[in-house]
């Protein structure tokens, strides 16, 4: 086990405290488990930064301070650098990450509350449109992706078996986002329905007439949604 073996590393080898090496285990076995939960088991070996942002996502939502969050993502650096040290890896999937902001938590457009009380008012119902706008603030608030990146998202931009999503940023950049559990259903709703309609149009997301969504009914759907919550919490 590579958590076994660099905790022994810690203990023996850079003799660290028993309380030390116990928070090592702890941040470690929290991302494991993490990573088992909303990634199928997915091995800590093969683990990417993508998974590594979606924890950060997970642990800003618990309110867990953004201290801590450097501190366990410390944690995980010290432990991918010891794989890479005795080669059972060859990159370091956070070796790039930046620390976050101490002195202000990490801003999203939206409260927590305010996303939960949006998403029960979409869970309510299963017709197209409702489907389509959920999985849209889904991608949005947990991936991290831009309104024109949501745009540009086809049907072969979705892989199921993988559970992940291709993105196409700037420059013609592309980037593989693994998406958490609760959005997977949330798309494998959506298609569904989506598939009923027997459109024609390769765009993930489109409009009642069949055309590609535009910028603006992109805001218009979230504006929507979250004026209508935003004075009750």
């Amino acid at each position: 086990m590579p958590i076994k073996s660099f905790l022994e590393y810690l203990s023996f080898e850079k003799k660290y405290s028993n309380h030390t090496v116990t928070a090592y285990k702890n941040d470690l076995i929290s991302f494991q488990e993490f990573c088992s939960t909303e990634f199928d088991n997915l091995n800590l070996i093969d683990v990417h930064y993508a998974q590594v942002r979606s924890w950060i996502v997970s642990l800003v939502d618990q309110d867990i301070s953004n201290r801590t969050i450097n501190r366990k993502i410390s944690s995980l650096k010290s432990f991918y650098k010891f794989l890479q040290k005795t080669q059972l890896i060859d990159k370091n999937p956070v070796a790039k990450h930046q620390a976050l902001k101490v002195a202000k938590r990490v801003q999203v457009p939206f409260s927590e509350n305010e996303i939960k009380e949006v998403l029960h008012q979409l869970n309510s119902k299963d017709d197209f449109v409702s489907l389509r706008n959920k999985l849209i603030v889904e991608l949005l608030y947990s991936t991290g992706m831009r309104r024109a990146e949501l745009i540009d998202l086809t049907l072969q931009s979705v892989d199921e078996v993988s559970g992940s999503i291709k993105v196409i940023g700037k420059r013609n950049k592309e980037r593989i986002i693994p998406l958490l559990k609760s959005v997977r259903i949330s798309l494998k709703e959506y298609l569904s329905v989506r598939n009923e309609l027997g459109v024609q149009i390769d765009c993930l997301f489109f409009t009642e007439k069949e055309k590609k969504l535009y910028p603006t009914l992109v805001y218009r759907i979230i504006n929507e949604y979250f004026s209508t919550v935003s004075t009750k919490v």
